[in-house]
């Protein structure tokens, strides 16, 4: 019998071995996020999302060890002016010409150097232009006896915006293509490289803190000091925060599966996954992209395998997102509604639904996902409503969403609703517009902006239109 390899690209991620598998990874967590819905930077955001992740420890996990856990983060838009007061190494250009990269490194300094070394050549040969690095400040101490072998070392990269890229959309493209250039490379560099690298973030519009730490570890809460010392930094402000307790039910954790993801995070279990991955894969000779173009090959594989139902998912939504749909549009045909015997949907919505069918299976199972592309933020239940959501909206423009409610104190006559969210619905913040945007709406926004019916007709063919062949 020969052995199982163990999956790559997880520092800290153990050999299959005995019972245990891990292809069989699922979680239970803790998800909410704040958002200011005028889009108004504030270091408070900060605090209270750290504040919000402490009061969803009871959806984690500890174990033999009291200061370990299954992970926890916090996803924030970059704080552009707390950079440009840290760096001094080399010349920050304006906010939003440039993306910041989070890696996970393990602490080994030839194999740091030797990484560092490829990421730059990747990046001369992508034209990106290469700022410098900048080593994250964290703080070991109050962390577990069982997690400080495996703590790798966080470095920021700093990639310039190209003179002829104009559009940040195009920008968040080329970053897409880099990383995925990046991860090919370092692949090749061998397994023993490769495994002790990962790369939780990468964004000119988005920055992760996030690792296998305690809830009230990931920044500092009160007295005590955080794992990530940049976010006790005043100057580190943010219009919202998504945030993270995970609770790894049959999985084993590791810094790379600590949540957000890049997009997202999760609580449920995809249910359908190996299906999703496969016509995924199934689809990489066809895939064609006008965003893309020629870099639509460099990005394969899309989904990496041995990773979990979450970061796939995560994976897939980039690809949506950066190929030209927007994050909403992406999430309803990722996670479509029941809509096949829906007397009462709107027929466009119906065909919308029909339209994507055939082109991406639904992401199926119980399912609370909190979403973000910095420029719109969400949440969205699956269709059978099987986790909790609940979520208020108060009268100084603050929309607070969770696994559950009470997770920060706020007084009662600032609340404007509280309600929960709905199975196969959507609650979205659209920040450059500065609104909410309520499911009826997103729908009604969607269903209109084609006609999904004569596309459905243009691409199928019906059964009974084929005629019956001639007998010769």
């Amino acid at each position: 019998m020969t052995k199982k390899k163990y999956t790559k690209n997880r520092i800290g991620f153990p050999h299959n071995q005995g019972l245990y598998d891990s292809n069989n990874e699922h979680d239970s967590c803790g998800v909410g996020f704040i958002v200011d819905t005028n889009n108004q930077s504030s270091h408070d955001i900060i605090k209270k999302g750290l504040s919000m992740l402490c009061n969803l420890e009871h959806r984690g996990a500890v174990g033999a060890d009291p200061k370990a856990g299954d992970g926890s983060g916090i996803l924030i838009q970059i704080p552009h002016d707390f950079f440009n007061n840290k760096i001094k190494e080399f010349n920050l250009p304006e906010k939003n010409e440039y993306a910041i990269g989070v890696l996970f490194i393990k602490k080994d300094k030839l194999i740091r150097d030797t990484i560092q070394k490829k990421i730059e050549e990747i990046c001369n040969i992508e034209n990106m232009p290469f700022l410098g690095w900048r080593k994250c400040p964290t703080y070991s101490d109050e962390l577990g006896w069982s997690v400080k072998p495996t703590i790798p070392y966080v470095y920021h990269l700093f990639i310039g915006k190209p003179k002829d890229i104009l559009e940040q959309d195009d920008f968040e493209r080329k970053i897409y293509v880099l990383r995925q250039c990046i991860d090919n490379a370092i692949e090749k560099l061998g397994d023993e490289i490769y495994d002790q690298f990962y790369i939780p973030s990468f964004s000119s519009r988005t920055i992760l803190y996030k690792g296998m730490v305690l809830s009230d570890q990931v920044g500092t809460v009160g007295n005590r000091l955080g794992f990530f010392e940049d976010l006790a930094d005043p100057l580190v402000a943010s219009s919202f925060a998504l945030i993270h307790q995970r609770f790894s039910t049959n999985t084993f954790p590791t810094w790379s599966l600590a949540q957000p993801f890049r997009m997202l995070c999760h609580n449920g279990e995809i249910n359908t996954l190996r299906g999703n991955i496969n016509w995924m894969n199934a689809r990489h000779s066809i895939l064609k992209s006008e965003k893309f173009q020629e870099d639509i090959e460099k990005l394969w594989p899309i989904i990496k395998e041995g990773q979990s139902d979450s970061a796939s998912f995560d994976n897939a939504l980039e690809l949506l997102v950066l190929g030209g749909y927007s994050i909403s549009e992406a999430m309803l045909i990722m996670i479509p509604e029941a809509w096949q015997n829906n007397e009462l949907m709107d027929d466009k919505l119906k065909s919308f639904y029909e339209y994507h069918a055939p082109l991406m299976e639904p992401w199926d199972g119980p399912a609370n996902i909190a979403f973000t592309d910095g420029k719109q933020i969400g949440a969205m239940l699956d269709r059978n409503g099987l986790r909790p959501a609940r979520y208020l909206i108060t009268n100084d423009n603050k929309v607070i969403f969770a696994s559950e409610m009470g997770l920060i104190p706020v007084e009662e006559e600032k609340i404007i609703s509280k309600w929960r969210l709905q199975p196969g619905k959507m609650l979205l913040i659209d920040l450059e517009k500065k609104s909410i945007v309520d499911d009826q709406e997103i729908k009604k926004d969607i269903s209109e902006k084609n006609e999904w019916e004569k596309m459905v007709q243009l691409s199928q063919l019906n059964l009974e239109n084929i005629s019956e062949p001639k007998e010769k």
